[in-house]
């Protein structure tokens, strides 16, 4: 369908891909990966024809349709959903209104003998012929079923497209694009905006899908679940494989492995044969095998190793000071837009250097109740920030609030202190933005670059809570990795929404699920909070249909102050047994080990035998103290 053939793109002398070759064909479901800003999405617009590359060719065949989901999306004001889109069929809309107009014609005109009603007749049939090729009378049901597998609720159908938010436009859009029977989808981070359920039915659709489909995303699972082949944009090269993401990256690993040994020999034999060549050289017998040798070497094709872009953002979040015990305290707090209520009567007490995680399907208010932190709308109740309590936010939509007619360095410079204002420039330097980037436009910036940017924007204030809903939006899989990194290091307290189980591993001590109006605490990791509702993954979270019983907690709304206090106490005692269980374990197997080695001279040892066995009485009696303490925390929770 589409070939790509030395594709070559530069920007002020530098290449960001140079001489690119691949092929696109019916059936290929194809992840385009790669670092921010490495040309993933200037890639999606030239195979759509929006942007012309410095050299090389795009050929396709006759005819092809191509629908191309963009990141950032026009619509136009004035339209329903449904109106919206039914934009999507654009000639069944022009034969259903000539049809209209026909049946008027029929019903008002009355000169049933004239050639001129005759002619009307045969348009008739004609144009409702065409409109049954066209699939005129399914549209109607196709677009409720693919709203609805979006996400949308009936009710909504009818609501204009400017009461929704950037997430549910492109949910339009991309429902649009569905509709229209592409024979190639171009998809630009389409599951950014999508809930769980939402990306379930979109991988079906997909993977049933007769065309081409490109797919620039930085969701691991959504790759692995779709596509069929790789291709990775690094350093300016494409490398291309008929597997999904998981095996690709084992794939380039070991080829990479096999290109260094290769390298390694060759290198050995080169040197060998330039010390030959130096020896040979000193005698005037032996020039003429010197200069054989040397022509021999001149044709040797040098064995080159693929290189890997390594570079990554270098953040951390410092705490400006230490606030009180209390940092947060909320009470009774409620929040409804119109009939719906997001949250009821919600209390929760936040102290210092917790680390939170909300999860929960999306529109259950977990983002509300972040932005109630923040005060950024009204809502019953009362929240209370502690003594010294500096707020750093990351909204989900961060990126969208940056200027983009000004620079990266002007967005720095205007936000700084003067205190700070001399560092931006060292501080975008560690968000990989240097040289003559920060004098670029944000508006030019990809996706992952404007949230890079954005959390750079965010160190220039003092903080020591912060609020991050959703930070890994468009950030690739390295700086995930960086940033949950930082995030793990940062010594304040933390309170984190997201929907990404591998990014949420290792980062709270607190699960809190937001559902029903309500949230239910989990005094655990996010793998506890797994386990205690007897789930596999965050995708089973999110899921509507979800019937498996959870294990009995205690919602958090009527929990006290004392509760709380005694819950954090429990769990303390939980993972001090815990990690004395896993010391003398690793103890006992250290013994096994040594016994088995040389157990003539352990078993002529009386004292290493009488430590030996008290540390198995030991295990066994923290193994008995685990069970109470457990059974403590379960009769809590109940």
């Amino acid at each position: 369908m589409l070939n790509i053939h030395n594709l070559s793109v530069s920007f002020g002398g530098t290449y960001l891909f140079e001489e690119v070759t691949f092929r696109l064909g019916a059936g290929d479901r194809v992840g385009l990966v790669g670092k921010n800003g490495a040309g993933k999405s200037t890639m999606l617009k030239m195979l759509a024809g929006d942007f012309k590359p410095d050299s090389g060719v795009i050929s396709q065949e006759k005819d092809i349709r191509m629908g191309f989901l963009r990141q950032d999306i026009d619509f136009e004001q004035g339209r329903t959903v449904l109106e919206e889109a039914y934009e999507a069929f654009t000639e069944i809309k022009v034969v259903e209104k000539k049809l209209e107009e026909i049946n008027h014609q029929l019903v008002t005109r009355t000169d049933y003998e004239s050639e001129e009603y005759g002619q009307i007749i045969e348009d008739l049939s004609d144009y409702t012929h065409r409109f049954d090729l066209l699939g005129g009378y399914n549209y109607v049901g196709d677009t409720e079923k693919i709203l609805l597998g979006l996400g949308f609720k009936r009710e909504v159908f009818n609501n204009q497209t400017e009461t929704f938010s950037g997430g549910w436009r492109m949910r339009i859009e991309l429902a649009k694009l569905l509709l229209q029977s592409n024979d190639v989808l171009l998809l630009d981070e389409p599951t950014n905006h999508l809930d769980i359920e939402s990306i379930i039915w979109l991988e079906n659709f997909l993977r049933n899908y007769p065309g081409v489909v490109v797919i620039v995303s930085h969701d691991k699972m959504f790759l692995d679940n779709v596509t069929n082949r790789t291709i990775e944009i690094s350093l300016g090269k494409a490398y291309d494989f008929n597997k999904p993401y998981s095996q690709y990256l084992e794939l380039r690993h070991e080829i990479r492995e096999k290109q260094l040994a290769t390298q390694k020999n060759q290198a050995k034999k080169i040197e060998e044969t330039e010390k030959l060549i130096e020896k040979f050289r000193a005698k005037a017998s032996k020039a003429s095998m010197a200069q054989s040798l040397i022509k021999k070497l001149d044709k040797v094709e040098r064995i080159e190793v693929d290189e890997d872009d390594n570079s990554v953002m270098n953040i951390s979040f410092p705490v400006s000071k230490e606030p009180g015990k209390v940092v947060i305290e909320a009470e009774h707090v409620t929040k409804a837009y119109g009939d719906k209520v997001i949250l009821k009567d919600i209390d929760l007490l936040v102290e210092r250097g917790s680390k939170i995680a909300f999860v929960g399907q999306n529109g259950q208010g977990k983002s509300t109740f972040i932005k109630a932190i923040v005060n950024e709308f009204e809502y019953e109740g009362n929240i209370k920030l502690g003594h010294n309590v500096q707020l750093g936010y990351f909204a989900q939509n961060q990126a969208e609030y940056l200027d983009g007619e000004i620079t990266l360095l002007q967005t720095m410079e205007d936000a700084a202190t003067d205190t700070n204002r001399s560092k931006v420039r060292d501080m975008l330097g560690s968000f990989l933005f240097r040289g003559d980037d920060v004098e670029k436009k944000v508006k030019v910036l990809s996706g992952g670059e404007r949230n890079r940017l954005a959390l750079c924007k965010l160190l220039l204030q003092p903080i020591n809570v912060l609020l991050m809903d959703e930070p890994t939006n468009h950030l690739d899989i390295k700086s995930k990795n960086v940033l949950k990194a930082a995030l793990q290091k940062f010594g304040g307290t933390l309170l984190l929404v997201s929907h990404d189980r591998d990014f949420l591993q290792g980062m709270s001590n607190i699960v809190y699920e937001f559902k029903d109006q309500k949230i239910k605490q989990y005094l655990g990791d996010i793998n506890f909070f797994l386990e205690q509702r007897n789930l596999e993954n965050m995708r089973e979270v999110e899921k509507k249909d979800v019937v498996k019983a959870a294990a009995p907690t205690k919602e958090t709304s009527k929990v006290s102050y004392e509760d709380q206090k005694k819950a954090k106490a429990l769990q303390n005692r939980l993972s001090k047994v815990e990690s004395q269980i896993k010391q003398l374990e690793k103890d006992i197997q250290h013994d096994d080990k040594m016994l088995a080695s040389n157990y003539d001279k352990h078993i002529e040892d009386a004292s290493f035998f009488t430590a030996y066995n008290k540390k198995k009485a030991d295990l066994d009696q923290l193994l008995l103290d685990w069970e109470v303490v457990q059974e403590e925390i379960d009769n809590f929770n109940a």
